[in-house]
């Protein structure tokens, strides 16, 4: 059943994504709900725990839509309130990295089709399901882990060292501090020992460079590691770049933003819907959000979330390809 013609969605602003973008981005948003026949409400948090709890309360409340508009951040807070709910959400992204947007298909830094998109799909059909990732915290009912809900990708490995490395730097600021992480990091690089269980299989040891469950296929910006990942099919892309040398990640990592690193005979691909990880030493990130050191186990649910985007998404590049 379609959301009414008329009603009224929630707009959680993050004021300080790309570097301003956000508060100038809410304007053009919420002019195209309004066009649209739509009330707008704002609510922008003093901090992160403040704006997940008047997501949360506007979900209660019964807004016909929470819409974020911000980065990837803001969107992972906002998927925090509307997951497991009938609340659709709205991207309006206008971060740096935009990756759920890229993997749903959704446009990004362009408020304005961003915001006439999600009120069409609002008033058309209300959006469409998509799966999402959930992981971390103590298993609950039917065996779902608590934690954190998540739409892309679960990072762990060379790249969370990297965001671990970047966290603490405090010069320079934006990607810049990223490469030079990167670049220490390389200097540093030893494969790690990881465990991996798939499924409830058998535990596997493997030295890998990094381990990525990804819900979707790009983090990082458009960085494609589960390049062959989808929303729709209850299903991880599981990338596991093996053991291999400072010369050969240097030549597979380049290759990710095509996602053809996946041809490399270092890379493999599992598919599965629960995957737990244990290595030592490692933080997992989650839609670039840490989430805390392994082990964590993650699980895909199936239609875990409706989002507002067009009636046949471009998302994706099939699982062959």
């Amino acid at each position: 059943m379609g959301a009414a013609v008329t009603g009224e969605v929630t707009l959680l602003v993050n004021p300080t994504a790309g570097r301003g973008r956000g508060a100038h981005a809410a304007r053009p948003a919420a002019s195209a709900f309004r066009d649209a026949g739509l009330s707008v409400t704002t609510v922008t948090g003093t901090d992160a725990a403040d704006a997940l709890r008047r997501a949360r309360d506007a979900v209660a409340g019964g807004t016909g839509a929470l819409v974020a508009v911000g980065g990837d951040g803001m969107v992972s807070l906002a998927l925090q309130a509307v997951a497991g709910t009938a609340t659709p959400l709205g991207v309006i992204a206008v971060g740096t990295g935009n990756d759920f947007a890229r993997t749903l298909g959704l446009p990004f830094r362009d408020p304005a089709a961003a915001g006439r998109l999600a009120a069409g799909a609002f008033k058309r059909d209300g959006g469409s399901l998509v799966d999402l990732g959930r992981a971390g915290g103590s298993a609950g009912e039917e065996g779902l882990p608590g934690g954190t809900w998540f739409g892309t990708v679960l990072a762990t490995g060379f790249d969370s060292r990297v965001s671990d490395r970047g966290n603490r730097m405090r010069w320079p600021r934006g990607r810049a501090k990223y490469d030079l992480a990167m670049l220490a990091e390389l200097a540093a690089f030893r494969p790690v020992p990881y465990r991996l269980t798939l499924d409830g299989g058998a535990e596997r040891e493997i030295e890998a460079t990094l381990v990525a469950v990804g819900n979707g296929s790009s983090y990082g910006g458009g960085m494609r590691i589960c390049a062959g990942a989808r929303t729709d099919d209850g299903l991880f892309d599981v990338t596991v770049v093996g053991s291999c040398s400072r010369t050969t990640l240097l030549t597979v990592f380049p290759r990710v933003y095509r996602g053809t690193h996946l041809s490399h005979p270092a890379v493999t691909v599992h598919r599965a819907a629960r995957v737990t990880l244990a290595a030592p030493g490692l933080t997992g990130y989650a839609d670039g959000e840490p989430l805390g050191p392994l082990p964590l186990t993650a699980v895909c649910v199936p239609g875990a979330v409706r989002v507002l985007r067009a009636e046949s998404s471009p998302e994706a590049l099939s699982k062959d390809g």
